[in-house]
C-alpha cells in the first residue's frame, strides 16, 4: 500500500505527467494538494509544519485548520499557524531566455520552470504571501508587483513567457532593486549559464540587504550527462553559432567542465548565502517543494 501510494502521489509530481495539464492554475493546485497530502506519510513529515502559534479565525481561512480543542475552552475559532507562514514579499525571477528553451525529452527546461514557480507561487500563496514575479531574458518580460491578491496575474504571466531571446542579468538585477525594496524572499528559477563567481555576488547583493535567497538551477538530463554518440551538429540557442561535434572525443572533457560548473555555483552562492538547489528536469518537482520547505524553515528560524 505504501509502494502504492508513493507511485500515486509521484504521478501527480512528475514533470511529463503535468505536461499535459494546460491550465497552469490547476497544475499548481494538483502539484501543492499532492505534495502536502504525500508528505505525511513520507520522510518528509515535520519538514517546515512545525506549530508556532495561534492567530484569530479570519473569513476566507481554511476552516480545517481550525484548532477545535481550544474552541471547546475559549469558545472562539483560531487557526493553527506553522512555521513556514511568514507573511512576506515572494519575488519569482523566472529566466526566459533562449537557453531555457532547450528540451532532449517531452519537456523544455522553461516548462519545467513554469511548472515550479507556479507551484511555489501557489503554495506561497497559501501561507498568505504576497508573490510576485520578473520573468526575463535580457530584460524583463514580465513583472508583476507583490501582492496578497496577484497569485491570478503571477500565474498567467508565467503561462505566456516564451524562451526566444538572449539573456542577460544586467537589467533585471537593476529592475529588482529600485522595485524589490521590502524585505523579502527571492526565488530565482535559471539554469545560470553565467560566470558562477560573476552570478553569485550579484544574488549576494540581494542577500546582503536583508533578502533570503533561493537559487533554483535547472538542467535537462543532456545537459548533465551528455549521452550523444552520434557526430552532430551543435547550435547555441542564444547565439546560434553552430558547431560540429564528435561526442566520443568531448564527452569526457564536457562532463568535467558541466560539473566544475555547477560546483563553482554552490560554492558562490553558499559563500554569499544563497541557498542552491540543483534540479533534473527529468524528475518530479517534490525534491524542489521539498527544498523550499526547508529554506522557508531555515529562513524562519534565523529570524
Amino acid at each position: 500500500m505504501a509502494t502504492a501510494a508513493r507511485t500515486s502521489r509521484k504521478s501527480f509530481l512528475d514533470p511529463n505527467i503535468l505536461a499535459r495539464i494546460d491550465n497552469l492554475q490547476l497544475l499548481a493546485r494538483t502539484v501543492v494538494e499532492g505534495f502536502m497530502q504525500g508528505i505525511h506519510r513520507s520522510p518528509y513529515l515535520g519538514v517546515s509544519m512545525d506549530f508556532a502559534e495561534h492567530r484569530q479565525y479570519m473569513p476566507g481561512d481554511d476552516i480545517r485548520r481550525i484548532d477545535w480543542r481550544l474552541y471547546g475552552r475559549t469558545d472562539r475559532f483560531y487557526i493553527k499557524q506553522f512555521e513556514a507562514e511568514t507573511n512576506a514579499d515572494v519575488g519569482f525571477l523566472l529566466d526566459t531566455s533562449a537557453s531555457m528553451g532547450y528540451g532532449s525529452g517531452e519537456i523544455t527546461k522553461l516548462d519545467y520552470g513554469r511548472f515550479l514557480t507556479a507551484s511555489l507561487a501557489w503554495f506561497s500563496a497559501g501561507q498568505k504571501d504576497r508573490v510576485g514575479l520578473y520573468a526575463f531574458d535580457s530584460d524583463v518580460v514580465e513583472h508583476v508587483r507583490p501582492s496578497a491578491a496577484h497569485l491570478e496575474k503571477v500565474l498567467h504571466a508565467v503561462a505566456r513567457v516564451k524562451a526566444e531571446r538572449a539573456g542577460a542579468w544586467d537589467r533585471l538585477l537593476a529592475r529588482v532593486a529600485n522595485t524589490f525594496v521590502r524585505r523579502g524572499i527571492m526565488v530565482v528559477v535559471s539554469d545560470f549559464y553565467a560566470d558562477p563567481d560573476d552570478i553569485a555576488e550579484r544574488l549576494g547583493f540581494f542577500r546582503a540587504q536583508g533578502h533570503d535567497v533561493v537559487a533554483f538551477q535547472i538542467l535537462d538530463p543532456a545537459e548533465i550527462d551528455f549521452p550523444f554518440t552520434q557526430a552532430t551538429n551543435f547550435q547555441d540557442l542564444e547565439t546560434h553559432a553552430v558547431l560540429p561535434v564528435k561526442p566520443e572525443k568531448y564527452t569526457g572533457a564536457y562532463q568535467e567542465q558541466i560539473r566544475g560548473h555547477i560546483d563553482a555555483l554552490g560554492k558562490g552562492f553558499g559563500k554569499h548565502g544563497v541557498d542552491h538547489v540543483l534540479l533534473n528536469t527529468a524528475e518530479p518537482l517534490d525534491e524542489a517543494l521539498y527544498a523550499y520547505l526547508v529554506f522557508r524553515q531555515k529562513m524562519v528560524r534565523s529570524r
